[in-house]
């Protein structure tokens, strides 16, 4: 066993869940990067505005997407590359109800991965007057980045895991879940979906 996951990111059109727009994706084999891959996507109809409010975070517009693959299209590209990973993320409810909630609209099915919370692990092991992604990121000595363009952010998130995981002396997942405090959840469909989004 070794510490192998994916890390993950959306960055979405507006304030449903479902818009996803973007997405980063960076594949970790024993603690190091070994690929990455990032896209845009079409969000689904009924949930296509993009708001002024997120453009102004990401940069994307309506524009950009036009040619991009739709979510239900673009699904078998992103499970392909996870497979059977652990997810990771930062702030982690917010991305897996991105899936649940793409996958409710688009009656995809849903992943069924597990997943941590890069959030939380910082959470138990920085200490840090704030830990969003670019303080947690700068702890683990990844700075710099682009913050809220979403492989970069996937790419951050994927070194705070990989630090914590030393300083926690773990040498998987789960171990460092166990180490940390932190729980591992699985990824389920929006109906039954029971994870807390932490903020």
């Amino acid at each position: 066993m070794s510490l192998d996951y994916t890390a993950i990111d959306f960055e979405t059109a507006n304030s449903s869940s479902a818009s996803a727009c973007s997405v980063g994706l960076v594949k970790v084999r024993g603690g190091k990067v070994v690929e990455t891959a990032g896209w845009l996507i079409r969000p689904p109809f009924g949930h296509d505005f993009f708001s002024e409010w997120n453009t102004r975070i990401h940069g994307i517009v309506e524009s950009d997407v036009v040619d991009a693959l739709e979510w239900h299209e673009q699904l078998i590209d992103l499970t392909t590359f996870v497979a059977d990973d652990v997810l990771v993320a930062h702030n982690a409810g917010f991305d897996m109800g991105v899936i649940r909630s793409a996958c409710a609209v688009t009656n995809s099915e849903t992943p069924a991965n597990r997943y941590l919370c890069s959030l939380q692990v910082a959470r138990k092991t920085y200490t840090l007057d704030s830990y969003r992604l670019p303080m947690a990121a700068m702890a683990a000595g990844f700075e710099g980045f682009n913050h809220h363009e979403a492989l970069a952010d996937a790419e951050a998130c994927a070194a705070i895991i990989a630090h914590a995981a030393k300083r926690h002396g773990a040498f998987t997942i789960d171990e460092l879940a166990a180490n940390s405090g932190v729980r591992v959840n699985a990824l389920r469909p929006a109906a039954a979906a029971t994870s807390v989004v932490f903020r």
